[in-house]
């Protein structure tokens, strides 16, 4: 039986799981000497490596001493919680960062939530201790007052602690020990971390978490082996969380060594491998005995809270940008996502278009980068959360919210998030003049919050959120208040009139950009829609005058991001997102008919 350790590493955003992993790569010499390493080795995405998260939990293998040690790298965004809540079902104990400035974050109480839940112990590293803020000794009681508060039991509040800086190499027992290596937390996780319980000689069970796919060989599943041993070329029964069973050949099982996939010909219980020859494995399906197939649970993944319609492009841009523009594109690459990502739901809706779901909008809008990479052209809706009725009662998601805020802008923090439904539950000075704010908050005031708050907060603010519960519907609540400057004209915008608007508020083109009629152009400073022609051209004349032309100057447009986007519209707006360019219109690109709408609408008030 080989020695082998599983664990995962979960925290909150930013505070340092993939460095520290790479670290952990590093120095268990799994890299040959000569191997370059690029920083953030697990970070295999061009958008994560652009963003700098993780939004993919991924696994890697190391071997220390006569142990190996599974290491999966996990998400740390709420957005990704799905790809926590199945991984750690996969270990056998957790290493939980903590930033030693920073401390105790709303991800922090999600993900170890999980952890106490599936009775898993957890190393605690207190990370960053090399930064100036660093309070190493109060982060120390905020974990141990959350563990309390989380019901966690005798066992898992006797967790081992130790201090680290991943970025420097290295991590110790106690502060005043000498900064050496990543030797000290080696040492807790073999002493620390249970051995997998299941045994080689029992009938097999293994349970796929995440999947992958390859051109030749197919789709393949990642997966923890409970009980028994896999080996390549042999039968197993694959069954489904529906029941349903199929029986079929291991064509090629994957082992894990650093960030190298190696070829092996049999694996046994604790281990995590990569299994192809199933054709329609999914995530959380059992791989069992043939003569006695035992399923282990199927796996619960909480429901999605967020969703938005995406619609086939139906503006007079259409097609000109992107190669995937039918529905028929886009049900294909909505319905290959939605194989490997157990936390989005999709559905069709009878007019070409179709509503997905996730757990926020970040996860919803890396979708729709990738997609949009990838050569998709597509409408994007706003975001609208998902109401339930229980008992006749109508229900709607809160989101818990920590907001960090300089002293002098908590009054306006206080302010904003108050006429967006929320209700403060605790207030804490924070050792560095900062003010950390708790709220309970509709999930729909959380809509287009981020910009506002941002600019109210000069940029210094900080704001994490994640999912609590469903609650009673709330009512309504405030979004944006200005309006939008409405294009009334076909072609490309000039420079002259666009000069000549910068005084009714903030433009999101620049002069040759093309235009169309029902096109968002700009912000306007007043609420209010307003429709304006930014084709109009200076009226020559044959009359010299006395005075140069005065020079045209103009303020540079706003830069319209995905993310930005999806924060600004309205109901009546659509985002077009082609792999060139975003662009904001109107639902109804008729400007009577909008009118019409909005008349209705004030009238039925």
């Amino acid at each position: 039986m080989q020695k082998i350790k599983n664990i995962a590493v979960i925290a909150h955003v930013d505070h340092g799981k993939t460095t520290l992993v790479d670290e952990l790569l590093q120095q268990s010499g799994t890299f040959a000497a000569h191997q370059q390493i690029e920083e953030r080795a697990m970070d295999s995405d061009a958008i994560e490596k652009e963003r700098g998260i993780t939004i993919l939990s991924k696994n890697t293998a190391i071997r220390y001493g006569d142990h190996k040690i599974n290491i999966i790298d996990t998400p740390g965004h709420a957005d990704f919680g799905g790809e926590v809540e199945r991984v750690l079902k996969m270990v056998d104990g957790v290493l939980l960062l903590v930033d030693a400035q920073e401390g105790v974050m709303p991800q922090t109480k999600f993900v170890l939530k999980k952890a106490i839940e599936l009775n898993l112990i957890p190393v605690v590293v207190i990370n960053k201790i090399d930064k100036d803020g660093a309070n190493p000794d109060r982060v120390m009681d905020e974990v141990f007052d959350l563990l309390v508060a989380l019901d966690a039991n005798e066992e898992q509040l006797e967790f081992p602690v130790l201090y680290a800086a991943a970025r420097d190499g290295y991590a110790k027992w106690e502060m005043e020990d000498e900064n050496k290596d990543m030797t000290p937390l080696f040492e807790a996780i073999i002493d620390k971390v249970p051995y997998p319980k299941g045994s080689p000689d029992s009938d097999t069970q293994a349970q796929v978490f995440t999947l992958d796919s390859d051109n030749f060989v197919g789709r393949i599943g990642i997966a923890r082996i409970f009980n028994g041993k896999i080996k390549k070329g042999d039968e197993f029964v694959l069954v489904k969380a529906s029941g349903e069973k199929t029986k079929s050949r291991v064509s090629k099982l994957i082992g894990f060594k650093g960030l190298e996939r190696i070829d092996i010909d049999e694996a046994e219980a604790g281990d995590i491998v990569a299994i192809a020859g199933f054709n329609d494995i999914d995530v959380g399906d059992s791989i069992c005995d043939v003569n006695n197939p035992v399923p282990l649970d199927p796996m619960h993944v909480e429901e999605p809270t967020l969703s938005v319609i995406m619609s086939v492009n139906d503006g007079p841009l259409a097609g000109t940008e992107g190669k995937h523009v039918t529905s028929n594109k886009l049900r294909d690459r909505l319905e290959k996502e939605m194989e490997t990502n157990i936390a989005m739901r999709m559905e069709p809706m009878d007019d070409a278009s179709f509503k997905v779901s996730g757990r926020g909008e970040l996860q919803i809008g890396i979708l729709a980068e990738n997609m949009r990479r990838e050569g998709f052209e597509f409408l994007l809706a706003r975001p609208e959360v998902v109401v339930k009725e229980e008992n006749g009662v109508k229900m709607e998601p809160f989101e818990h919210l920590v907001v960090d805020v300089p002293e002098e802008f908590q009054g306006v923090a206080i302010e904003k998030l108050g006429k967006r439904k929320a209700e403060m539950t605790s207030l804490t000075p924070m050792p560095d003049g900062t003010v950390r704010l708790e709220f309970e908050i509709p999930a729909r005031g959380l809509i287009g919050f981020r910009s506002e708050f941002l600019t109210d907060t000069k940029g210094e603010g900080i704001m994490n959120h994640s999912y609590l519960e469903y609650r009673p519907y709330t009512g309504h609540v405030e979004s944006r208040t200005q309006g939008a400057l409405v294009s009334m004209e076909n072609g490309e915008a000039v420079a002259f009139s666009i000069f000549n608007l910068q005084a009714r508020g903030v433009m999101f083109i620049k002069p040759q950009d093309k235009v169309y009629v029902g096109m968002v152009i700009g912000e306007s400073s007043r609420p209010g829609d307003l429709d304006v022609n930014p084709l109009k051209g200076k009226q020559l004349t044959n009359m010299r005058t006395s005075g140069a032309d005065d020079a045209i100057k103009l303020v540079k447009p706003r830069e319209i991001t995905l993310e930005g986007a999806m924060e600004w519209i309205e109901d009546d707006e659509l985002i077009e997102i082609t792999p060139k360019s975003i662009r904001i219109r109107k639902k109804s690109l008729d400007s009577i008919v909008r009118k019409r709408a909005a008349r209705d609408k004030k009238n039925s008030k």
